[in-house]
């Protein structure tokens, strides 16, 4: 076979291949991999290919890869094989003398991943098999596939020829040739853990995430401000880009990749990038997965690198938004980096939130400005160019002080003459900017719709999700069924009044190592009763970074991420306990803060924006699917009276939501 594109270190029709010499098969292995190849990969592949040419059946049509490249996960699959309509993963462990759970994990995970991603797997079903060729056999009956994806198949070097031949047996025709097959698109989409360690090695973003045409394509957003800043640089002049876009839709992604590509850019020595972040979490969790990651690839190269070592390198790529602040408090000289990317820009503080910490935190009983107005003031230090990116979110305020978007462009228009803004006219909406007009720039704006994303990336099942949950937040029923009706297609959500039935669901939902937690409001002090006490802190990294064995992750379901955890990242599966902080009303919603023993009224408008953005954040936090929580109550606890809860049960029902009991 002759590819388009080289997926893999060896292809060959199934017919080639068991005519082939094993010694020519391990020659073509061998001369595909970089630098010396170990004796002991050697003799597995060895193995691998003696094993196979008895095992597979000599009589039907197919394709053989080794070594097959999985993007997404950063790995190879020791062999793909397809066989009409059923794509064959292949984990060996050569030597094995048991079926070990992380090996299982691995082989559930390439098949995912070929599922989810590879566009000629979508319509065949994936069987992965672990092969461990010294362990006792297992007598399993050939099990239904869930979603197109089998249970992992457990195998030894004696029964793998029968579960090869009963699976080439129950095979159908395909439409797609098994050579379009192999160079069809493969369209990965990485949570912002992932893509952060695969960028930080060094790979660009079009390796690791699928593009849409236009304005929704992310490489063109990238290209949009990378064109920006190289005419700044051109021209001696200082920027501002704004990127907006809708909840998941790769801003975060974007910046990342910006910092990237400047760092290694032929310029790399005159302009320095960093990413700044004032999401606490979000910096820890990232920081922490590239320093284990940087480890991890050391160690594979045999070399030597220490957490310490690897996450002092980290914090040069990726930094806290308000470390940054605090040290050109005291260094009034221009900073080292002439890019700099802040995450999460709506979320700087305001001028009165700003003042008043920096008089009682940081001894500056003087401190007159915004987070803003000082942040871009000490970019304006550099003589000549300098360029400032906002990643913006709409309706993604949570915090008190936030000051949202409109807070940059003030102090532009106020402190900043000489500074020039790029921007999307999306950004001229109401989620954006409720009182400030783009025209009040006038001769200092350009437009460009490239700076806007607004398909969701986060779910590959249905970019439509955070368009459900807006319609959803609005608490119009007949505007939310419309919009969860497209959703419901191919995204799952469902409800309950049981904690316990949401913890079963997650668990049947998740399959290889697709993350799973709970999430619920940081205002949702009343459900402590279901066993989750908001008022205690997570460990933002064990939560989201540690195993299934680790009683601090995610995976034990035991602690809820608020939305100050969880802004900016993902789960693949989430609950969201509903609690009474947020009620439905026939004419909207009821905001509420537990203090002391009750339930006090929320009045103020940017603290019901606040209370209705943390529900926002949390229902648009899961790639795969999710389930709604929401508590039956007690009659006999006046904290937890079932009126509280039985309206939003309601409107949830009424939405077209199905009920999981």
């Amino acid at each position: 076979m002759n590819p388009l594109h080289q997926r893999a270190s060896y292809t060959a029709t199934l017919k080639e291949f068991l005519a082939s010499d094993p010694i020519a098969v391990l020659g073509a292995l061998s001369g595909d991999a970089d630098g010396d190849v170990a004796s002991a990969q050697l003799g597995a592949w060895k193995q691998q290919i003696e094993l196979l040419q008895i095992a597979l059946p000599a009589d039907v049509p197919g394709i053989i890869c080794f070594e097959f490249v999985i993007p997404r996960i950063g790995k190879r699959a020791d062999n793909v094989i397809l066989i009409g309509d059923q794509v064959i993963v292949l984990e060996f462990k050569v030597g094995a003398t048991s079926y070990d759970s992380d090996a299982k994990t691995q082989a559930m995970d390439y098949a995912l991943d070929l599922k989810n991603f590879h566009r000629g797997s979508h319509d065949t079903l994936i069987v992965p098999v672990l092969v461990a060729t010294k362990a006792a056999p297992v007598l399993t009956e050939r099990a239904k596939p869930f979603d197109g994806v089998y249970p992992v198949a457990l195998a030894n070097a004696q029964t793998l020829t029968s579960i090869l031949r009963n699976i080439a047996a129950h095979a159908q025709a395909t439409l797609l040739p098994h050579d379009e097959w192999l160079v069809s698109g493969y369209r990965p989409t990485p949570t912002i853990v992932e893509a952060s360690q695969v960028l930080y090695r060094g790979h660009s973003v079009s390796e690791i995430t699928h593009s849409e045409a236009g304005a929704d394509n992310l490489g063109a957003t990238t290209q949009a401000v990378a064109m920006a800043i190289d005419r700044a640089r051109a021209h001696n002049e200082k920027i501002i880009c704004l990127i907006s876009g809708v909840p998941g839709a790769g801003k975060t992604l974007a910046g990342l990749n910006l910092v990237c590509e400047r760092r290694r850019s032929d310029q790399g020595d005159l302009e320095h990038a960093v990413f700044l972040s004032g999401n606490g979490p979000l910096v820890m969790v990232l920081q922490e997965a590239l320093a284990r990651d940087d480890v991890a690839q050391a160690s594979a190269r045999g070399a030597r690198l220490t957490k310490t070592e690897a996450h002092r390198k980290a914090v040069t790529f990726i930094q806290n938004i308000h470390h940054f602040r605090d040290e050109y408090l005291k260094d009034l000289d221009a900073p080292t980096e002439r890019v700099v990317v802040f995450d999460e820009a709506q979320r700087a503080w305001n001028k009165a939130q700003t003042s008043k910490f920096m008089q009682q935190k940081r001894n500056q009983p003087d401190f007159d400005a915004s987070e803003p107005e000082f942040l871009i003031s000490v970019m304006d230090r550099h003589e000549g160019w300098a360029a400032i990116v906002c990643l913006v979110g709409g309706g993604q305020e949570i915090n008190t002080g936030e000051a949202g978007i409109e807070e940059w462009l003030r102090a532009v228009r106020d402190h900043f003459p000489n500074w020039h803004v790029h921007l999307p006219s999306q950004l001229e909406s109401i989620d954006y900017l409720r009182e400030f007009k783009i025209e009040e720039l006038t001769g200092r704006v350009t437009r460009s719709p490239s700076l806007h994303l607004s398909v969701s990336l986060r779910s590959f099942r249905s970019e439509r999700v955070s368009a459900g949950v807006a319609a959803l937040m609005t608490g119009d029923s007949s505007q939310a069924r419309t919009e969860m009706a497209a959703v419901l297609a191919t995204f799952p959500i469902v409800i309950t009044r049981s904690l316990e039935s949401a913890r079963l669901w997650l668990k049947e939902k998740s399959r290889g190592s697709e993350r799973f937690g709970l999430l619920a409001s940081s205002g949702a002090k009343r459900i402590k009763p279901l066993g989750v006490n908001m008022d205690v802190q997570i460990d933002p990294c064990n939560w989201f970074l540690n195993g299934p064995s680790d009683v601090r992750s995610s995976y034990y379901l035991e602690d809820a991420a608020s939305e100050f955890d969880v802004q900016g990242l993902e789960l693949d599966w989430t609950a969201v306990i509903w609690d009474g902080d947020l009620v439905h009303q026939p004419a909207g919603w009821r905001f509420r803060s537990f203090k002391g023993t009750r339930w006090q009224e929320v009045r103020g408008e940017d603290a019901q924006r606040y209370r209705l953005n943390a529900y926002r954040v949390l229902l648009t936090r899961a790639r795969q699917g999710m389930v709604i929580v929401v508590p039956e109550g007690c009659v006999s606890d006046p904290t937890r009276h079932p009126s509280f809860y039985d309206p939003t049960w309601q409107f949830l029902l009424s939405i077209g939501l199905p009920q999981f009991n």
